[in-house]
C-alpha cells in the first residue's frame, strides 16, 4: 500500500499562516484511516510559527527561491526563505523514506501550490508557478496534486497499487 504525503492544513490541522485548517475532504479521511497519509506542514516544519505573517514568491516560482534566485517575503518584507526550503527539504526526506510518489498539497500555497501561487504583491493576484515544496518534490520525481484534483490524485494512486 503507497503513502501520500498531505499537507497537514488540509486535514483539519490548525497550521496555515492564519491559524486555521483548510478542510478535510472525504478522500483524505478515508486514505487516512487506511494509513496511507503522511502529514506534514512545510512552514511549520521549517520552524515557521502558528500564526504566521502571509508569505508570497516575488514572481511565483518556488524553484527560483530553490536555485536561490528569488525569496519567499513576508507581507512586512521579511525574507523568510530558508525557513520555506528547510521545510522542502524535511518533505523530500519524508518522501524518501516512506517511498512516497505522490503527494496532495494545499492550492496557492509559496510552499504547496501546485499550478498557481501568489505573485509577491500581496494583492490575491495569483500567476503561474509553483511552490517551494512542489517544486523539489517534483524535481524528484513526486506528482504533486492540490485539493481540488483528488480524483486525479486517487487514479494515480490506484494505478501504483495496481
Amino acid at each position: 500500500m503507497h503513502k501520500v504525503l498531505v499537507s497537514a492544513c488540509l486535514l483539519g490541522q490548525p497550521v496555515r499562516y492564519d491559524g486555521r485548517a483548510s478542510g478535510h475532504p472525504d478522500t483524505l479521511q478515508a486514505w487516512q484511516a487506511q494509513g496511507r497519509v503522511v502529514p506534514l506542514c512545510p512552514e511549520v516544519a521549517g520552524g515557521l510559527p502558528t500564526p504566521r505573517p502571509p508569505a508570497e514568491i516575488p514572481g511565483g516560482q518556488g524553484r527560483a527561491v530553490l536555485d536561490g534566485d528569488a525569496r519567499v517575503v513576508t507581507v512586512a518584507g521579511e525574507d523568510v526563505s530558508a525557513q520555506f526550503v528547510a521545510g522542502a527539504q524535511i518533505a523530500l526526506a519524508l518522501v524518501r523514506r516512506h517511498g512516497i510518489r505522490i503527494a496532495v498539497l494545499k492550492s496557492g500555497s509559496p510552499s504547496c501550490g501546485n499550478q498557481q501561487t501568489y505573485d509577491g504583491t500581496f494583492s490575491g493576484t495569483k500567476v503561474a508557478g509553483e511552490g517551494v515544496t512542489t517544486a523539489l518534490l517534483r524535481g524528484d520525481g513526486v506528482l504533486v496534486f492540490s485539493e481540488l484534483e483528488l480524483e486525479a490524485a486517487a487514479q494515480a494512486l490506484a494505478a501504483l497499487d495496481a
